[in-house]
């Protein structure tokens, strides 16, 4: 069973069930047999805090994956953390909606769960085609970056 839930201590205008599938796509696609994970939406000032204590970046992100256990763990348990504002600035700036930059959020770190890098070029790539993957299976425009 892929139980995904969703955080939204902001109140932010979400399509909660449409984020939930987006994960559970990638679970499945993926060969997640099992997993509980949590989608928590948050402002810039909460994402840049989490980004600094926990990789010592100091600025807010898009995205910050949390995994409690190992991708091939019996039941995958993590949260996925994704800056709100940071979605709707960057979404603003590329000339699509927000939800269609929160789905892409939401895709990118399930991904990072299920074990995907992209902290050099070739996970970088190798990421961007899974984002691509699945943003078409779900009918959604292809705006996953180079």
């Amino acid at each position: 069973m892929h139980r995904v839930s969703i955080a939204n201590p902001y109140e932010y205008p979400l399509e909660f069930q449409r984020l939930k599938d987006a994960a559970r796509a990638v679970f499945e696609g993926e060969g997640v047999r099992a997993c509980k994970v949590t989608l928590a939406f948050v402002n810039n000032e909460h994402i840049h805090r989490l980004n600094k204590q926990f990789l010592q970046h100091d600025e807010p992100t898009d995205v910050l994956t949390f995994p409690y256990t190992e991708p091939d763990a019996k039941t995958l348990e993590g949260e996925i953390v994704i800056g709100y504002e940071v979605a709707t600035e960057y979404a603003a700036d590329r000339g699509h909606d927000t939800s269609s930059e929160l789905l892409l959020y939401a895709i990118h770190g399930a991904l990072h769960l299920c074990g995907y890098t992209d902290t050099d070029a070739k996970g970088a790539k190798e990421m961007r085609s899974k984002e691509r993957e699945y943003l078409k299976a779900l009918n959604l425009p292809d705006i996953a970056g180079e």
